[in-house]
């Protein structure tokens, strides 16, 4: 199975980084924001794509770009973000493309779900939050426990 791996700098990509023990054994590439990334787990290099936030659609552009380089390239059955806009982008290409799509919350959102979860749910299959209480409120959550 290739699963793409895409998740912003910072906490969002420590987020990813936890979760390597889950995709051992896969055909796994790694997307960031971020150059000179550690890949962590196989031995591709991990791809950089722009970073972007919502409030502009120029900015967006170039990190589509790269996005559908990225899976005309790598043709992944799944894709998992922690986020933020670039993973929320990915898991939209991923659709596009006919792959899986898996959106893990930041723990850091532990009131609300982040602007980019909520803007996912109708194309990510599963949506999953770090806070029991806010998959207790939310049926379209799911709690399978804290990755920090």
């Amino acid at each position: 199975m290739r699963i793409l791996l895409v998740a912003s700098a910072g906490g969002h990509w420590i987020e990813l980084h936890r979760l390597k023990a889950a995709f051992v054994g896969a055909d796994c590439q790694f997307v960031s924001t971020s150059k000179g990334m550690t890949p962590p787990l196989g031995d591709r290099e991990v791809l950089e794509i722009p970073d972007t936030a919502r409030d502009s659609a120029w900015t967006m552009a170039p990190t589509l770009a790269g996005l559908f380089r990225i899976f005309r390239a790598f043709d992944p059955h799944l894709v998992v973000s922690t986020g933020a806009a670039p993973g929320a982008m990915a898991l939209l290409v991923g659709k596009m493309f006919g792959a899986r799509t898996i959106w893990i919350d930041s723990i850091a959102n532990s009131e609300v779900l982040s602007l980019s979860g909520r803007l996912v749910r109708p194309i990510a299959d599963l949506r999953i939050t770090q806070w029991q209480h806010l998959a207790e409120k939310n049926r379209s959550l799911r709690y399978l426990g804290q990755i920090l």
